[in-house]
Parts: C-alpha cells; structure tokens; sequence
C-alpha cells in the first residue's frame, strides 16, 4: 500500500466519526433537557407542563387580599402545591373583568355592580362566595361646606362615580329613593383618584364611593356623607370572583384559594388592633383612618345563599329598570358555590397568624 492509499484509507473514517459525535452530542442534549427544569419551572413541574401561576387582583391599600399580600400568606400556601402567585392592582372592580377577559386574571373580590356588567358583556368567570352585605360599604360623600342637606337635593348636581362600581348601583338607587332619574343629574365617570381631587377642588357637587374612600375624605378633608348603604338599608353583597378557564383546570388550587382566604380572614377580623398597626405602618395611612375603615368592614366568607343570591339579582333587575344595563339577565348563571363549601369545610374553625 502506498501512501496515498494509506491516507485515503483513513481520513474515509472521519465522516464515521462526525456522525458518531453529532448523535452522541444529540443524545447528552435530550438527556440534560429531561433531568434539568427549564428557566421558569420547578423541579416538580419541569417534566410535561410548566409551573401554574396563579394571579390575584387586588384594589385599596386595606382589606382582606391586602393584608395577605402583605403577609405572603397566599404565596407560602401556594407553594406548597407547586404554584406561583402574582399580584396585581386595579382601582376598582370593572378593570378586573378587563384582565380576566384577557385571561391575565385569576381571582379578584369586587362588589356586586362589577359582577352584573361583566355578566352582562359575556366575561366567562364565576362568583365563586361572597365577602360582605355591602351595607356600609358606599355612601355619598358631599364637600365640607356643602350646602346639600338632603338627596333629593342633588338634582341638577355634578356627582361622580367610578362606572360599573358597587357605588354606581348604589348611586342609581339613592336616586330612585329621592324620586330622581339620571336625567336628573350630571353623572360624571371617574376612577377614585381622579373624583378625590375633584371633590377637593369642588369640580363636582357628589361623590358616590365606597371604602377606604369614604373614611379618607371624611377625615382628610372635613367631607360629609350625605347617605349610606346603611342609612337606606341597601343590601349589596360583595363577592369574590374567578376566571372559569382556571376553576375548571385547578379547582383544587381554587379550593385552597379560598381555605387560604378563610384563614387569613379569620385571623384578620379576631387581631384588629394588630392588623390596624400593620397598615398604619406598611401603607403610611393615618391611624384614625385606618381604624374607622376596620370597624366599618365586617369582612365574612360566605356560600352565595339564597338571600345572597336574590339580593344580587334584585341589584340586576334595578340596574336593567333604570337603563343602566341593557340586558335582562338571570344572575344565578355566574353564581357557584361548590368551592367555598368545601373550602370551609377543610378549613374548619382553624385559625392561624402569619
């Protein structure tokens, strides 16, 4: 053999060994895609689906959801199960329906006006228990040097409202009482920082709201509450609501959403003192404020009764009278239970702090 062939001979084995070393370099690839969790994922869920994330709306700096988070109590529960939660904030209640529409919203609580529009623009979610009454929760809130002593003296006023809020049906309502139509009124729509200033400048005449904003004009700037829910015995249950695309994938994190609600609930309502120190000092509010707005919230958890229920209807009924809503609806449709009656019941009477 001369040395050329030789040469021929054995440069024909390196397309053999190329071939090798791609298959062996395609192989350890495989191997380490499926012992190792990608960016993002835990051990536990790397293999067949990613890590569930659960996303939480919340609005106002008190509350139930905002002690929580402050707490981490939902992220240490969540945890536990291979879940992810993440937060988000909104001003009021319609822009949660927006985020669960657009399937960035997981659960949220909102009062009960929130649920009858969402229903009413076709949003696929559930009330899934309910969180108040909703008695003392709205009310009108006048100027301090208001010459308005009584609602059937707001016609022809500027009042502003948060549209599609709980403090917008109780707005038409308080107008239904004193013998009033909207025609009647300048109903002006704005987010409750926009109506603050407004109110404070006397750009506008009235401003139905709900709490925390209540508390906090009344002692920041001397405001007046021309009416409450309490004062008209208007019984408006607040709820909290889910995006029916996750309660039918997890119904079991669902269930420990609201067991961790419950607990943190529980806790709440039996320490308020310690609960009014913890925002006094995490939210830099005033104490009288936060104090007044906690005695004035009777926060519950609670299966969507019958009273319950016919009371949210009867909300809707009045919102579609007053033209309000275009739509006849029958509330019953987005009201479901099944959750919160077994997250009560493995919650029990337990009651943990945090």
């Amino acid at each position: 053999m001369n040395n050329m062939q030789a040469l021929q001979k054995k440069h024909s084995w390196f397309p053999l060994l190329i071939v090798l070393s791609l298959l062996l370099l395609t192989a350890c690839g495989k191997a380490q895609n499926a012992s190792s969790p990608q960016q993002g994922q835990s051990a536990a869920t790397s293999v067949g689906k990613e890590k569930v994330v659960v996303n939480i709306g919340i609005q106002g700096s008190t509350g139930i959801l905002s002690y929580a988070r402050d707490k981490g109590a939902f992220e240490e529960a969540f945890a536990k199960a291979g879940a992810e939660v993440r937060w988000h904030e909104f001003a009021s209640g319609p822009p949660h329906f927006e985020a669960i529409a657009s399937g960035r919203l997981d659960f949220g609580a909102t009062g009960g006006t929130p649920v009858v529009s969402a229903q009413t623009g076709g949003v696929d979610f559930k009330a899934i228990a309910v969180t108040s009454d909703g008695k003392r929760n709205n009310a009108i809130v006048i100027p301090k040097n208001s010459p308005i002593t009584d609602i059937k003296e707001l016609k022809g006023k500027k009042i502003a409202v948060a549209k599609g809020s709980s403090a917008y049906n109780f707005l038409y309502m308080v107008l239904d009482r004193a013998g009033l139509k909207a025609e009647d009124v300048q109903i002006i729509h704005l987010q409750p920082d926009e109506a603050r200033p407004a109110l404070d400048t006397g750009a506008i005449d009235a401003w139905s709201t709900w709490e925390p904003y209540v508390t906090t004009a009344l002692v920041q700037t001397q405001a007046k509450s021309l009416v409450t829910g309490e004062d008209l015995h208007i019984f408006a249950p607040g709820f909290l609501i889910a995006r029916t695309g996750f309660t039918a994938e997890h119904p079991e994190l669902t269930v420990l959403f609201l067991k961790t609600y419950e607990e943190v609930r529980q806790y709440y309502v039996s320490h308020l003192d310690e609960v009014t120190d913890e925002f006094v000092k995490t939210k830099k509010l005033e104490r009288e404020i936060v104090s007044k707005v906690l005695q004035n919230s009777s926060p519950i958890l609670s299966p969507i009764t019958p009273e319950f229920a016919k009371a949210h209807q009867e909300q809707a009924d009045f919102l579609y009278s007053v033209g309000a809503i275009k739509k006849k609806l029958d509330t019953s449709q987005v009201l479901e239970s099944k959750f919160v009656e077994q997250a009560l019941k493995e919650a029990g009477e337990k009651n943990k702090p945090f």
